[in-house]
């Protein structure tokens, strides 16, 4: 422990000079995360208030100690280094959230000082900044963004959880603008009329059939062709196409295998699950063509003394080397712009592919398994965009089905009518004549006598007798029969009647 002289404790005239003539404790003790953490702490007016705040810090757990010793600035860096098994476009984003936002907001506090109130503040005061594109973050453009700031926020937090450093998550209740995210609409003329106009466009769009095939034709010539004709009919991701190669390339049995996605994280090449597309003939002479363009090139070049690298990649650079995406998505907006086409991005013709596989009726089951994704909700929602000629077609056949059930309520009405003339239908109230019975066993007559005038199968109402004398005999009399009662109705029951044979 470092300390003042004790006789100048309360003679020492530059005792009124703020942080002069104060008590400090310096000690270490280990954290939550097995590391040596050091604590100095001043400002204590005399020696036994020191000695007493550092016991105090030294009975704290190592859980504590971490949590008001560390900033949320080191916490998040610490954060980022122990995500290893995360994939890099994703490491990436997290980086860029925590060095662009969150560390400037957030960095100076203590890991114990952060509860939901105050990050709800600070979420607020990050919605009034603006982005790249001088948007509010709160727009719903920017919704995304504050989705994945919260995300990214919360994940840190969890593994803080996790290490008992704090208790709960206070990024959990943290409200951000609500976020959908956009559906591909199909460019109809009436939004490319709208479009001329106003110059607003969709967020995700997608090409019709017809506007695909104007925009191949004008491209027919680039370097690139084959890669953007991979795209539009084999829904080939960016990174995908970027990072083929030949030998993954069967052209003799139609057989396309995808290892490997170039992504803009750098240069480096993740190394994802396989995937297998078939190639139709036209596609296979489409890369036979792009593969005797590419050899002439590497002649030229050699023949005239010039670097060439065999990288292998089915799609490169003059030099030989792969393309980056970026490129890639540059040169597809210089291309759709010189096309006179209405503009998509690069992306969109993934969506074009299975919106058109899907009409020209491809299963779901084989729009998933073509596109790669790993539940069939994916492709059903978000690839699968209808179009005019689906819809046309959807209609048509809606009411080609109501017309059919009318024509058969109609056939059905005149039918009945024919059956049953209207001047041989008997009238409103009359019963209608019994047929003759045939085959009907004769019924029994019961004798007529004098004493019975009245009908003998209706007999004359009588009060009921409720009292039942007791018997002696436990044997079931048998029922009595009137004489007007056959005997085949002793078996039926009430309100049936026997059948006719």
């Amino acid at each position: 422990m470092t300390m003042l002289d004790e006789g100048l404790e309360r003679s020492c005239s530059r005792l009124t000079e703020r942080g002069h003539g104060s008590w400090y404790f310096h000690c270490s003790a280990t954290n939550r995360l097995g590391r040596l953490e050091r604590a100095r702490r001043g400002g204590y007016p005399s020696q036994a208030a020191a000695r007493r705040a550092r016991d105090e810090w030294l009975a704290t757990t190592g859980e504590d100690r971490t949590a008001r010793s560390w900033t949320v600035e080191r916490w998040l860096r610490y954060w980022l280094a122990s995500r290893t098994s995360i994939r890099p476009t994703t490491k990436l984003h997290y980086t860029r959230d925590v060095e662009r936002v969150l560390i400037p907001h957030l960095g100076r506090l203590c890991l114990a000082d952060l509860d939901a109130r105050r990050l709800r503040a600070v979420f607020t005061e990050i919605a009034r900044t603006t982005n790249a594109k001088g948007q509010p973050q709160s727009a719903s453009a920017s919704a995304s963004a504050m989705q994945h700031l919260r995300t990214t926020l919360r994940a840190a937090l969890n593994l803080a959880v996790r290490e008992g450093v704090i208790a709960t998550n206070p990024a959990r209740h943290i409200e951000v603008p609500s976020y959908r995210k956009p559906h591909a609409k199909v460019w109809t003329d009436g939004r490319v009329e709208e479009w001329q106009r106003t110059g607003e466009r969709p967020p995700v769009a997608v090409w019709t059939a017809d506007q695909l095939a104007t925009f191949l034709n004008a491209v027919t010539d680039d370097a690139l062709f084959a890669l953007w004709w991979l795209t539009a009919l084999r829904g080939l991701r960016r990174g995908e196409a970027c990072g083929l190669r030949w030998s993954e390339l069967d052209l003799d049995h139609g057989v396309l295998f995808v290892v490997r996605n170039r992504t803009t994280a750098g240069y480096q090449v993740i190394e994802g699950e396989p995937k297998t597309a078939a190639l139709d003939r036209r596609t296979v002479k489409v890369l036979r063509e792009h593969r005797r363009r590419q050899a002439q090139h590497r002649e030229r070049r050699l023949d005239a003394g010039r670097v060439w690298h065999d990288s292998g990649y089915v799609f490169v650079g003059k030099e030989g080397n792969p393309i980056h995406p970026s490129y890639a998505s540059g040169r597809f907006r210089l291309l759709v712009a010189r096309a006179g086409v209405p503009p998509v991005r690069l992306h969109g013709l993934r969506h074009g592919a299975a919106s058109l596989a899907h009409e020209a009726g491809a299963e779901l089951k084989t729009l998933q398994d073509l596109l790669g994704h790993s539940s069939i909700v994916i492709t059903a929602d978000t690839y699968t965009s209808v179009l005019p000629l689906a819809q046309r077609r959807c209609a048509d056949a809606t009411a080609k089905l109501v017309l059919a059930a009318d024509r058969r309520t109609r056939e059905k009405s005149r039918g009945n009518g024919r059956r049953n003339p209207r001047g041989q239908r008997p009238a409103k109230g009359v019963p209608t004549p019994a047929r003759p019975a045939t085959g009907r066993k004769p019924q029994v007559t019961p004798p007529t006598t004098k004493t019975a005038s009245r009908s003998v199968t209706t007999p004359p109402w009588r009060p009921r007798d409720t009292h039942r004398p007791h018997r002696t005999d436990t044997k079931k009399r048998p029922p009595r029969v009137s004489a007007a009662q056959p005997p085949l109705d002793l078996a039926c029951p009430k309100r049936l009647e026997l059948p006719t044979f």
